[in-house]
């Protein structure tokens, strides 16, 4: 009896042992950075145990639906990268602040006429409707894209503000420039002062058309917030949603935004090109539930980019699929408590006095 009590307890033992061991290598199977072979398993017993790197073991954490959502996104995302031409751009969801899509978003560049879009901010701030703005010789010479106003003639502001963000006309914009600020000079520093207390941190702007200037640049991120902000405007959101408007002058303005009439959704956009940036734009698309602010720099088939960048980007919302990276950006969702007309004057007042 006691030799029979004295095998049973060895017996215990042993499976307690086997067990343990099994357990220690299983451990270090997952915890292991070498990299085994399916040609080389490491055997338990009759079990093989594959030798998984931390990243595996991160992934078996996570949900499965997650981590395979989060590929196919990522997988999306690069091949719009390799469709689109633009050096830089952004998608954001409009509703959250979140990043669908960027590429390079924070590299800047010169901006080109999407700028004019804080030029037409300021000037609906700054100025009425009706009010007449007088186009000095500078204004009237400015290059083209222009409306062609003749020096010492007035002109209504509304018709210019107009004029700036549908035609993109460099004439129109100065006008109304040194208008607001004295000179296109202290209107450039008051743009600066605006796009900086909305969180565009990397904007610095040297005139008010847009025109190539050494020390002038945007990023794609900074455009799409800036212009997200300006949609918060009625009027400003209704002047850049339009395809064609009149002036008092009996002269029909038509946008050089084609997403207007040519992409489901598009609520309102500004066109931008130079030789030194090449093709740029920043819009607004809205469908259903779904809101998008695009921004792109250094395009060479905009139109074609700004399609591919619209699609992805409600392809992603209507999916839920976002990339595991896209972090929710709160410049996007902060409001201003402070009137925007009260400010306006207030940064005009700073501009002209630093003359």
């Amino acid at each position: 009896m006691r030799i029979a009590g004295a095998i049973q307890v060895l017996i215990v033992l042993c499976l307690v042992l086997t067990w343990s061991s099994q357990q220690v290598q299983a451990g270090s199977a997952l915890t292991s950075i070498h990299k085994v072979t399916p040609e080389s398993p490491v055997h338990a017993g009759s079990r093989s145990l594959i030798l998984l790197r931390p990243t595996d073991v991160d992934l078996i954490k996570r949900k499965p639906g997650r981590v395979a959502d989060t590929r196919v996104a990522a997988g999306q995302a690069a091949l719009l990268e390799r469709r689109i031409s633009a050096r830089t751009a952004v998608v954001v969801d409009a509703r959250t602040g979140r990043m669908l899509f960027a590429l390079s978003p924070d590299v800047p560049r010169q901006p080109a006429s999407t700028i004019k879009v804080i030029t037409g901010m300021i000037a609906i701030n700054s100025l009425r409707d009706s009010q007449m703005v007088r186009a000095s010789y500078r204004a009237a010479g400015m290059p083209r894209s222009k409306i062609h106003l003749q020096p010492g003639r007035s002109y209504r502001a509304g018709d210019l503000i107009n004029a700036t963000l549908l035609r993109s006309a460099n004439d129109a914009a100065v006008a109304l420039a040194e208008e607001v600020a004295g000179s296109e000079k202290a209107f450039a520093r008051l743009m600066t002062s605006k796009v900086r207390s909305l969180g565009a941190g990397n904007t610095v702007l040297r005139n008010a058309s847009g025109l190539t200037a050494v020390g002038q640049q945007s990023t794609a991120r900074d455009l799409a917030l800036i212009f997200h902000r300006a949609m918060q405007n009625q009027e400003f959101a209704q002047r850049v949603g339009s395809a064609s408007v009149g002036t008092a002058l009996g002269q029909t303005l038509r946008a050089t935004n084609r997403a207007l009439w040519q992409i489901d959704g598009a609520k309102g956009g500004k066109t931008g090109f130079t030789r030194a940036a090449q093709q740029t734009y920043v819009g607004k698309f809205r469908r259903g539930n779904f809101e998008l602010v695009i921004a792109l720099m250094g395009s060479n088939t905009m139109w074609d980019d700004i399609d591919h960048l619209v699609e992805f980007g409600f392809s992603q919302l209507r999916s839920g699929k976002k990339l595991a990276d896209a972090r929710v950006d709160p410049d996007f969702t902060r409001r201003d408590s402070a009137d925007d007309a009260v400010e306006m004057i207030v940064l005009s007042n700073v501009a002209k006095t630093s003359l």
